[in-house]
């Protein structure tokens, strides 16, 4: 399939809607297919398109045409080992961050990713947990789901473990058993979701009473220009969808969970800038003179906990 040059997932509006907006069940299924169907593009094209355009060999969450998914990769935090380690194909450059960084994975955990598109977090985390750990990977996107299955073969082969699945689900309503799940990882997804606070009651749901959270997002670090946020919601769901920072610590505690912790990282934001990445280049150009992006929106690690009486 050739990657179309004129249009994009988000061309049609598949931005996801205000954190605290009422949204209809009608609303939340169109953003919901929109999405599905840009990253179903996406597998199919294997690296040829990014979620909001056409790209040059790889592509961040939102339109990192000018960076190769190695190069986000870097700009993010994995290591060289860990990017070579992982099966040819898996890394597509989706990344926003390293949530398997942060997550202090251990031996025999049991760890959910959400939104795990081709595997590549799951299989840096698998080796990190061992054969008796689990790695489960839930994902909306039926192209993805079969790509990340396809490349389970050669993780086998290059790892000598078998404990990472895959599973077909959206992160609102999750294929998983309640408390049975030691570490939720998610990596730029959760701004893609039209409800959050679902999102998130879910992963408490999930967790073990103790259990953790590493995720890597976008967000707003203040509230974009109105003509820039009207521009991006007829472009980029991934970034007009995304919450304001003391927001996602709101919604994650008002689900349960305690021990919040929010650190905002800048590398994926300048890297995309420094790349004369289009999209930024955009946003730069609806802002205030002198503003950059970076100003506005950033990668966030979020990490959480359940309590044990949860």
């Amino acid at each position: 399939m050739k990657a179309d040059s004129t249009r994009s997932c988000c061309s049609d509006s598949c931005c996801s809607p205000e954190t605290d907006a009422v949204v209809t069940k009608e609303v939340e299924e169109t953003v919901r297919e929109r999405v599905r169907e840009g990253y179903g593009k996406i597998a199919r094209d294997a690296g040829a398109s990014s979620c909001c355009g056409p790209s040059n060999g790889g592509g961040g969450c939102c339109g990192a045409v000018a960076l190769s998914p190695n190069d986000v990769a870097r700009a993010v935090g994995y290591s060289e080992t860990e990017i070579g380690a992982i099966p040819e194909g898996a890394n597509m450059g989706l990344s926003c961050g390293n949530p398997t960084a942060i997550a202090s994975l251990r031996p025999g955990e049991v760890v959910l990713d959400l939104g795990s598109g081709g595997g590549f977090d799951c299989f840096i985390a698998g080796p990190k947990v061992g054969a008796k750990g689990r790695v489960i990977g839930v994902d909306m996107t039926p192209d993805m789901l079969s790509k990340a299955r396809r490349n389970l073969a050669a993780y086998r082969e290059q790892s000598g473990l078998d404990n990472v699945e895959f599973r077909l689900g959206e992160i609102e309503a999750l294929p998983v058993a309640d408390a049975s799940v030691d570490v939720v990882i998610s990596n730029c997804v959760i701004n893609l979701s039209p409800d959050k606070p679902r999102v998130w009651r879910e992963i408490a749901r999930v967790l073990k009473p103790g259990g953790r959270v590493a995720v890597s997002d976008l967000a707003l670090l203040k509230p974009l220009p109105g003509s820039v946020k009207d521009d991006l919601e007829a472009l980029i769901g991934c970034i007009a969808g995304a919450s304001l920072v003391e927001d996602v610590r709101r919604i994650a505690e008002a689900a349960g969970l305690t021990q919040v912790v929010l650190k905002s990282k800048p590398a994926y934001i300048e890297a995309m800038v420094s790349a004369q990445d289009p999209l930024f280049r955009k946003i730069t150009a609806g802002l205030p003179t002198g503003a950059t992006p970076g100003e506005y929106v950033t990668s966030l690690d979020v990490t959480a906990r359940k309590s044990v009486g949860g």
